[in-house]
């Protein structure tokens, strides 16, 4: 089968290997969509286990299966990350804090042809998709998911103005779903084309980051890497305020302690997504609560994928990329 393997941003080569053999319990998904995620293209995070084949926002079809579970012939979306569902983080409701969470996935990545599902992942991580959600539609489900856990986290209510500091995917994802609260959301970036499609996917006011913000928000969410809107979360957070570090940059960050004690900030952060999100945002683009289809700008076949890359990695008129092996 056809994989692409990663080396960094700029070297993907396409390569062919085995399909891979499925065990009791298992099942081999043919790959008919896989989103490529900001992260993947976050070059210093992704270089340290480089060579690789990443992917981890697939749908797609049940080929085989060795699970009483599921049947060849289901289309469906598979999560690469799941919790066990046992230890004291999972018990406690941080099951994106679960050893086996950060240990597991799919074999052999996303952007492949075939993926061998594990066991663990076929028992808490498998989603048949509705027939009105497409494959493209379906590789949405784990940002989406993302985006649920992180605005749970964070309680935003109906009185509150929410900022949000970078349009491109995720923020797009946390306009929408912080509007489904009833706040005011305020969306900024540096980018006039995203500027206009947070506009578009309903923030109330859409500001240039580079201008000074005369604001302050009840909630920050953070959607870039860059450190400048780190910065600016802390100038923007109101008193008793919380910042979300949605997207991290690539560095430590320096928190203005006066202010932080002073005014009972809270720096919360958010990683993955767990069961319950999944099955959430699965309802949400079900049921059309959500625009998702409107997110994904570019669908590429597997062998563009240096091409995709360039287009996600220069975020300049897309938003969502989607490759079809």
């Amino acid at each position: 089968m056809l994989v692409a393997k990663y080396y960094n941003n700029n070297d993907i080569r396409l390569e062919e290997i085995p399909i891979p053999k499925i065990g009791p319990g298992e099942i081999l998904v043919r790959v008919r969509a896989s989103g490529i995620c900001g992260t993947d293209v976050m070059e210093w995070y992704r270089i340290k286990k480089a060579p690789r084949i990443l992917g981890h926002e697939i749908a797609g079809d049940i080929v085989e299966s060795q699970s009483d579970k599921y049947h060849p012939g289901q289309r469906v979306f598979v999560s690469h990350h799941v919790p066990c569902n046992e230890c004291k983080y999972c018990r406690a409701g941080h099951h994106t804090a679960c050893d086996t969470l950060h240990s597991g996935n799919y074999d052999p990545g996303g952007y492949s042809e075939f993926v061998r599902v594990p066991k663990i992942n076929v028992d808490y991580g498998v989603y048949v998709l509705p027939d009105q959600v497409t494959y493209a539609e379906g590789t949405m489900i784990e940002p989406l998911a993302c985006g649920v856990r992180g605005l749970r986290l964070i309680d935003i209510r109906a009185d509150h103005t929410v900022l949000i500091l970078g349009c491109g995917i995720s923020g797009i994802l946390n306009i929408q779903l912080a509007k489904l609260t009833g706040a005011r959301v305020v969306a900024t970036d540096i980018n006039e084309y995203r500027l206009k499609k947070a506009k578009e996917f309903g923030a109330d006011e859409v500001l240039h980051a580079a201008q000074d913000l005369n604001l302050k928000a009840d909630r920050v969410i953070v959607c870039t890497g860059a450190y400048a809107a780190v910065e600016q979360a802390f100038r923007c957070i109101d008193k008793a305020g919380i910042i979300l570090l949605f997207a991290i940059p690539n560095r430590d960050i320096a928190i203005p302690i006066p202010d932080f004690w002073r005014n009972e900030l809270t720096v919360a952060s958010s990683y993955g997504a767990a069961p319950a999100d999944l099955e959430e945002a699965l309802a949400l683009i079900a049921n059309k609560t959500i625009n998702i289809q409107d997110t994904i700008t570019q669908t590429l076949p597997l062998t563009q994928i240096q091409a995709a890359f360039k287009i996600v990695a220069e975020a300049q008129e897309s938003l969502k990329v989607v490759l079809e092996p």
